[in-house]
């Protein structure tokens, strides 16, 4: 397909609120306070934010920097650059795309159940739910096949409308909306006890309270919250005009995501240390917080929360619907560049057979014993989560590391340097292809030999 045929975003922003849509998701808004909080945060912080500069940055514009330059999807985008042997880089992005779709897909479905109890405790009155009930939720088959067709169904008919008319005029609606959700939520919560102990928490940093394991969940973070690894840079950049700034376009998606992750922080922090005995319940279950402990505080603890209920689940209902449209972007674009199909039909049999790997999934949280009981990897029972290790454990990071090697040197400093319309190197364009070099292929080679040696980033 010529670049003359070729969607294309509208503007910088359009690309920016896209790309920062697809990093932001529900690891912003659950998973980083969690960690956050388990590795006693300040420290944990300051190793993160130096994570994302040295680690994330460079990589992010790694894949930019490969789809903009063919203006096509990834597979396709590795084959014309490095022939057929680096197109398995592509392979493995859209297959990490698919596999974190089919499940992803399950859990937003969740946001929808719980936005809509929370509508009813908002007119109804608030009344607590019976012992087990979330268990109940979960191995309730059909409903969850239900919730997650109605987020399959709303993922394909945005990537269905295309670059301009889909993906950037729906981002261009759900991110600022998720941004002012999200302000007002940390404001809110602002007004707590335990505001001020929760920013000192955050930001004040003590070394000693952060050993090797929190130095390692901080690269992982930022890795995986920056959708890296997967393609879905590589997608987007393919529709990224010759004369846009990567090196701006990709500073401005790390911070938006950077953002949103420290105010999701702020507002968690907050909520636990202004709520007596909360800290107690923090427990090994990051879902449990999300969908259990916080829909209870907010209408028996938080000032506000019979709107603050059904607003928050909004927020996590518009994260995870920016992250699923990129996903679902990867796989389709792949049918569109390589076999000449219509969006239609793409968006049609990706989705298809995404939503099989979803069902799958969705049972196996309790409706199907043997979808249950299903293990790989040891700890990991269920479809669900043998997806959800495989995919942060090991298929991300070999992405990640496979694509430093390939614009580090298989591309080589000439090409880079057009790219990034550069006549000579300065210093700034040394130390990103440095970084892309050495710095960044060491750091996620770290991460694969601590997950060969048992350690979980999932």
């Amino acid at each position: 397909m010529t670049h003359s045929a070729r969607d294309s975003w509208g503007s910088r922003a359009g690309f920016v609120l896209a790309a920062a849509g697809s990093a932001v998701g529900l690891g912003n808004l659950w998973k980083f306070p969690y960690i956050t909080w388990n590795n006693d945060g300040g420290a944990f912080v300051v190793v993160y934010l130096l994570a994302v500069v040295f680690i994330g940055l460079p990589l992010m514009m790694s894949e930019i920097l490969v789809g903009r330059s063919t203006q096509l999807s990834p597979v396709p985008a590795f084959a014309k650059l490095g022939g057929r042997l680096w197109s398995g880089v592509g392979w493995l992005g859209v297959a990490s795309g698919a596999v974190i779709q089919s499940y992803y897909m399950v859990i937003a479905g969740w946001s929808l159940s719980s936005f809509v109890q929370c509508l009813g405790w908002t007119f109804k009155g608030y009344s607590l739910p019976p012992d087990g009930a979330f268990d109940a939720f979960l191995s309730n088959g059909p409903l969850q096949i239900g919730l997650t067709l109605i987020f399959t169904l709303l993922t394909a008919f945005i990537v269905y409308r295309g670059i301009g008319g889909g993906i950037e005029n729906a981002t261009k609606v759900l991110m600022p909306a998720l941004l002012i959700i999200l302000l007002y939520l940390v404001f809110t919560t602002l007004t707590m006890e335990g505001r001020n102990q929760a920013l000192a928490e955050i930001f004040i940093p003590d070394f000693s309270e952060l050993g090797k394991e929190g130095f390692l969940e901080a690269m992982g973070q930022a890795f995986f919250s920056l959708s890296l690894g997967l393609g879905a840079m590589v997608a987007y950049g393919s529709y990224m005009g010759k004369k846009e700034s990567i090196f701006k376009s990709a500073l401005w998606v790390v911070v938006l995501d950077t953002v949103v992750a420290l105010l999701c922080c702020i507002a968690m922090f907050t909520i636990i240390f202004s709520v007596p005995g909360l800290e107690n319940r923090v427990s090994g279950s990051t879902i449990g917080m999300l969908f259990i402990t916080l829909p209870e505080l907010f209408y028996t603890e938080m000032p506000g929360g019979f709107l603050l209920g059904p607003l928050f689940f909004v927020l996590v209902a518009f994260a995870a619907l920016t992250s699923t449209i990129s996903l679902g972007e990867v796989t389709t674009s792949l049918l569109i560049d390589r076999k000449g199909w219509s969006r239609v039909r793409a968006t049609l049999v990706t989705t298809s057979v995404v939503f099989v790997g979803s069902i799958l999934a969705a049972l196996s949280l309790g409706a199907n014993g043997l979808l249950s009981s299903f293990t790989v990897f040891e700890g990991k029972a269920g479809v669900l989560s043998t997806l959800d290790h495989l995919a942060a454990n090991w298929m991300l990071p070999t992405g990640g590391f496979l694509i430093t090697l390939f614009v580090g040197w298989k591309l080589g400093r000439k090409f880079c340097l057009e790219e990034l319309g550069l006549e000579k190197p300065n210093p700034a364009f040394t130390v990103w292809l440095w970084i892309v070099r050495i710095v960044a292929p060491a750091a996620v080679l770290i991460l694969l030999i601590n997950v060969f040696m048992g350690k979980d980033f999932s």
